[in-house]
């Protein structure tokens, strides 16, 4: 078993805080959904079927990635989609799986969020996608998973829910968050109707500025400060 380095209080308490957050967003009720971060040895989960209010530290489980785990306490039943997220995507640092309503409702249908709105780049890619069907905490859903994500850090999973990855905790909820949020204008919209989806030379300028938005301008370079249009600067 590996020595989990990283495995921090600290960590544990914000995994708790942002497992904590997904009922407080409206991203999930009961005990769906889980949270998870990556260690230098491995990753931290929530545990089983624990509601989010009871967690303490202690009950944070610790996997390794192989997916061996120590403790009693068993992990989280989807931790397999965890460890295959962060093995397929080794920038990723945290993980959030949730069943957040909106998201949920498309992946019944089977359809994924289009490029109906500039914003669906936050998941890095033209479009987020649903993955096929797969009962929940198999491998079979770890596999369609990893398929509909490709390059992209968020899908959905069909009639189940949605994940969402990010460098950090607070990144992974931001995405997850901002998942619902596109899911429900896509809903929207299509009450009137198929919304107009922006074309692949639109979106692969959005993405280009996707890579600097929200940075001051000492921290761009030449080439992602021409990517937008920025004000002259008066002293």
């Amino acid at each position: 078993m590996s020595s989990f380095e990283d495995d921090t209080p600290d960590l544990r308490r914000e995994i708790i805080e942002t497992a904590r957050a997904l009922p407080r967003l409206g991203l999930t009720k009961g005990t769906s959904g889980n949270v998870s971060a990556r260690t230098k040895s491995g990753f931290l989960v929530t545990p089983s079927g624990t509601p989010y209010e009871v967690l303490t530290e202690d009950m944070i489980v610790a996997l390794d990635m192989e997916g061996c785990y120590r403790g009693e306490i068993l992990p989280s039943s989807e931790w397999r989609m965890h460890l295959d997220f962060y093995l397929a995507k080794p920038d990723c640092g945290a993980v959030v799986h949730c069943h957040s309503p909106r998201a949920t409702a498309l992946s019944c249908h089977r359809r994924g969020i289009p490029a109906f709105h500039y914003m669906v780049a936050l998941a890095g890619g033209d479009r987020i996608d649903c993955a096929d069907y797969a009962s929940f905490g198999t491998r079979a859903l770890s596999e369609a998973m990893i398929a509909a994500l490709g390059e992209r850090n968020a899908c959905l999973l069909a009639n189940h829910g949605q994940i969402a990855g990010g460098p950090t905790l607070k990144k992974a909820l931001a995405v997850a968050e901002g998942v619902e949020d596109l899911a429900d204008q896509y809903l929207s919209a299509l009450a009137l109707g198929e919304p107009v989806i922006l074309d692949s030379a639109e979106m692969t300028e959005i993405l280009k500025k996707f890579k600097s938005y929200g940075k001051q301008t000492d921290e761009l370079d030449e080439g992602q400060a021409a990517a937008f249009e920025l004000p002259k600067r008066v002293d």
